[in-house]
């Protein structure tokens, strides 16, 4: 699964690189993520942390869920059980799963998160060409969301939304898992989007 899971990865990342017209070097540059690290992902041959994919999510100017959608998958308005294909952030054991129909064009995405006990992952997120929002709706557990200097503790349905345009820390401080629902809309970029 892990795999699978990495070559996905590694063709949403090259396909948005070439829609876009970056070379590595340029990506690198955008993302502040090596060139070496960015090929071995392109190739499959990584299983980047969390931190490092969004990075090079907002180098590519999308949303990190962008970077798990299938990029040979016919577009379809329905997305079962079984296309839910979950990644696991090597580092925090942060298990993730695109809800959303792949390839369905839709200024929307859903995304299911599974967050360990004690976990921590934090995101550096920055300015992109494409205004990106997002809303944590948390179903199971409870965690804390910082979001620049602000921390929020959100409990059982509880819901908290924002931009990505600032620092983001999740946090469980709890000894039980926590689960909860990303919500995130995509505006058209200035430049154009695929």
């Amino acid at each position: 699964m892990t795999d699978d899971i990495n070559s996905r990865i590694a063709a949403r990342v090259r396909e948005l690189r070439a829609v876009r017209n970056l070379s590595l070097d340029a990506l690198a540059a955008k993302s502040d993520v090596s060139r070496s690290m960015l090929s071995l992902i392109e190739r499959g041959e990584s299983s980047p942390t969390a931190m490092v994919l969004e990075k090079v999510a907002t180098g590519l100017g999308v949303a990190l869920a962008s970077l798990f959608e299938d990029s040979a998958a016919p577009a379809n308005p329905v997305s079962r059980k079984e296309d839910h294909v979950p990644w696991k952030d090597p580092e925090t054991g942060y298990v993730r799963r695109n809800i959303s129909p792949p390839n369905f064009p839709s200024p929307l995405q859903i995304v299911d998160v599974m967050l360990p006990a004690g976990a921590r992952v934090a995101y550096e997120s920055s300015a992109r060409d494409v205004s990106i929002h997002q809303q944590i709706w948390v179903q199971e557990g409870s965690i804390e969301v910082t979001y620049g200097k602000v921390t929020q503790k959100l409990n059982e349905d509880d819901c908290f939304a924002m931009q990505l345009d600032e620092q983001m820390v999740f946090r469980n401080r709890t000894r039980k898992p926590a689960r909860y629902i990303v919500v995130i809309a995509n505006e058209r970029s200035r430049a154009g989007r695929k």
